[in-house]
């Protein structure tokens, strides 16, 4: 990893810019959401107006606190409406025209993962409504918010981002409707989308539309997603727009590069003037790339257009190929892609914060609880994450499942242990009801705090999708170090009776550090540690880009050892996936097996969502595997898609659930595998089930948690803003 002078050289600081001239009012206790408390901070307008689907909870854990209060520190005046009533236009206005842009998204989460399980059933309740209460924003709010800004004020810019966002930048397949849906910045009608952690982006956005500046001078922001008309003259096309290219591709002329005008058969009008061999745009197929001179700073990749990835699966999990391979900001190229008559042209990534910017985001004026005009209502998102710390940004894991890769980056943003331990004494002197306890320190998993590539220069040309996958990478920094000494420092603050780890825990890593373990073990485990091998079958493992099972035992043995030194009766709580792409029931009736060998009951278990965007979902579209190159003669890989198959599949996980025992009985018979029925101990169902009720009391289970517990929930979508879903 390089050091923060030289990455710094890549972009302006974050705390660069001169500030705007609203700056002279300070800072506003909280953000105003009405008209009344502007009035009372002596504003007559805002600059730019946040519409969120989450109430406004000011608390760094929350993107439009975050983002609201950056803009704030850089001179702006910023208003939030949030979780607007999207049938009245008047919601929209009641903060007045914003001087600048419509800010919109639709919260830490995506709203159709926020609304529906993986079965598609509407959930009960919104963790990040008050009082959890549900249907308080629109399926795809982006879109929704976005038509209601330019209904209300046709001649103001939107600016769209979050997750929700994020994950649509491109054209991509949606699960709620089965079908290929356009980039959402064609769908909203928004102006500009910001990807992945938008600071940097907006903040340039923001300082450059208030300089005066147009959207059309604007173009070129990393970390952005625009739409153009066309490649703009003298940049160079690499032609990603199939698959299979025919043999002898060098001998393809190219017509762009005809420069014999006079032996074409039809001539030209050139009524510019400019000679007959000038290239607007210069076009090279993919496979030529590296034959072809051209210049890499003005080089987009065009991929296959929305009209042909929806009418083709192969090609769209090529193109996610593609998107994900161009992901490291230091050496990822823009990426164009047709819709109709439009090109959506995506930017590179932005370049991450360092730690001093990270510090600094962290440190801005955040009251750490929701806005008064909720009263005494409960948020369910806020009461899990308040006593909560973020310590760092990103994944390297590459799980292909999961969507935070794709959103925050595998560069690991890290904070400093200064910063991290002066929020533990704010939480301490000023959140309310806290008890001494810090519930995480973490983010989207436990143990990549510092951890970085030993080289710059290896760095900035990797185009490897996971840093740990199939193996660990040997430039990778594996010593949890500055983890450990974190902990410990935590522990010293006057107050702080108890440090936990509730953020999942990246345990092929662990295993490369002991003595880590054995400080998490000895002192940041209650009783419980929650882990995700999510399979066991390396048929399916390697589909998820996860470790062999050989790993988790390496770890098992190390937790139980150091577990046993401290004294400590502990155990590891074990996330699965059911119906993952790749995986068959053999796959299923085999991990269940393994847990009926481990005499493990678990109820952490989740079927398999296919959330825009990530690897998995493309595997689980296409029917073909985009980890390896692409082609039609490419074996396809088995989906358990059917509503019956994702239901059989989660029942071999909860196989000692007598509610699924007439299933699994069926689904046994069916493969074979009458042996594993009946009362015997290598069963895995009863044949009666009252044979069963009169076995369990002796059967000797050991429970996913502490003894006589009840059984843990099964997983529930996790605020995306502290914590990483729990992989």
């Amino acid at each position: 990893m390089n050091q923060p002078a030289q990455r710094q050289a890549d972009a302006p600081h974050l705390f660069s810019y001169y500030p705007y001239w609203a700056e002279c009012f300070g800072t506003a206790p909280f953000l105003p959401m009405s008209r009344a408390e502007m009035e009372q901070l002596g504003w007559d307008s805002c600059d730019v107006i946040l519409v969120t689907g989450d109430a406004y909870v000011d608390h760094p854990s929350f993107g439009m606190a975050v983002l609201g209060r950056l803009l704030e520190k850089q001179g702006f005046r910023v208003g939030i409406i949030a979780q607007p009533d999207w049938n009245n236009p008047e919601e929209f206005k009641k903060l007045g025209k914003p001087n600048l842009y419509f800010g919109v998204t639709a919260g830490n989460m995506d709203s159709l993962i926020n609304k529906y399980t993986a079965d598609l059933k509407v959930r009960s309740d919104d963790a990040y409504t008050p009082n959890g209460e549900p249907g308080k924003r629109p399926d795809r709010a982006v879109i929704v918010y976005s038509q209601k800004c330019r209904e209300v004020y046709k001649d103001v810019p939107i600016v769209i981002g979050g997750i929700e966002a994020s994950l649509r930048r491109i054209a991509q397949y949606d699960y709620w409707s089965n079908q290929l849906r356009r980039s959402v910045i064609i769908d909203s009608g928004a102006d500009v989308l910001l990807y992945g952690n938008a600071e940097r982006a907006l903040v340039e956005l923001t300082h450059a539309l208030a300089a005066g500046k147009t959207l059309d001078e604007l173009k070129d922001l990393r970390g952005t997603t625009i739409v153009r008309d066309a490649t703009p003259e003298g940049w160079t096309e690499i032609d990603s727009t199939r698959i299979d290219w025919p043999g002898r591709l060098d001998e393809i002329p190219n017509p762009y590069e005809m420069k014999d005008t006079a032996s074409m058969s039809c001539s030209t009008n050139n009524d510019a003037g400019e000679a007959d061999d000038v290239m607007p745009v210069k076009i090279i197929p993919l496979p030529l790339q590296r034959k072809i001179d051209h210049d890499e700073s003005k080089t987009v990749i065009r991929l296959p257009s929305f009209e042909k990835v929806r009418n083709d699966s192969a090609l769209y999990a090529h193109a996610s190929r593609i998107l994900h391979q161009e992901s490291n900001p230091y050496n990822a190229r823009p990426l164009i892609q047709k819709h109709g008559t439009k090109e959506v042209w995506v930017n590179p990534p932005p370049i991450p914060l360092e730690t001093d910017e990270m510090d600094s985001v962290f440190g801005l004026f955040y009251q750490r609880v929701p806005h008064p005009s909720y009263g005494d209502a409960k948020i369910p998102a806020y009461d899990m994450i308040r006593f909560s710390v973020n310590i760092m940004r990103g994944c390297f894991g590459g799980c292909t499942f999961c969507s935070i890769t794709e959103h925050e980056g595998r560069i690991i943003q890290n904070r400093s242990q200064e910063s991290i331990l002066n929020e533990i004494e704010d939480i301490r002197d000023k959140v309310p009801g806290f008890t001494g306890t810090i519930s995480d320190l973490g983010g989207p998993t436990a143990n990549m705090y510092f951890l970085r590539c030993k080289s710059d220069t290896i760095l900035r040309s990797c185009r490897r999708l996971s840093c740990v996958f199939p193996g660990i990478c040997k430039n990778l920094e594996t010593s949890h170090k500055h983890t450990t000494e974190l902990y410990r420092a935590a522990r010293k603050i006057p107050g702080i009776k108890r440090i936990a780890i509730a953020s999942g825990l990246r345990y092929d890593l662990a295993v490369q550090d002991p003595e880590y373990v054995r400080e998490l073990v000895t002192h940041h485990v209650g009783g419980l540690l929650k882990i995700a091998p999510e399979h066991t079958e390396e048929n399916v493992l390697s589909k998820m880009m996860k470790p062999g099972m050989g790993t988790y035992d390496n770890f098992k043995r190390m937790f139980d050892k150091f577990s046993k030194e401290a004294g400590k009766e502990q155990y590891l709580v074990p996330y699965f996936i059911a119906a993952h792409p790749g995986s068959e029931n053999k796959d299923m009736m085999n991990l269940a097996l393994w847990l009926k060998r481990q005499k493990m009951r678990v109820d952490q278990v989740q079927t398999f969502y296919p959330s825009p965007m990530s690897l998995a979902t493309a595997m689980y579209h296409s029917e073909r595997d985009p980890l390896h190159r692409m082609s039609y003669k490419s074996d396809k890989i088995y989906i358990p898609r059917d509503l019956n198959q994702r239901r059989v599949q989660k029942a071999f996980l909860r196989y000692h659930d007598a509610k699924n025992w007439p299933l699994l009985r069926e689904e046994l018979k069916a493969m074979g595998r009458t042996d594993l029925i009946g009362s015997g101990p290598n069963a895995l169902v009863p044949a009666e089930e009252t044979a069963m009720l009169k076995n369990s009391k002796r059967s000797g289970f050991k429970p996913a948690g502490k003894p006589g517990s009840k059984p843990v929930a099964a997983r529930k979508p996790q605020p995306q803003g502290s914590k990483r879903p729990k992989r």
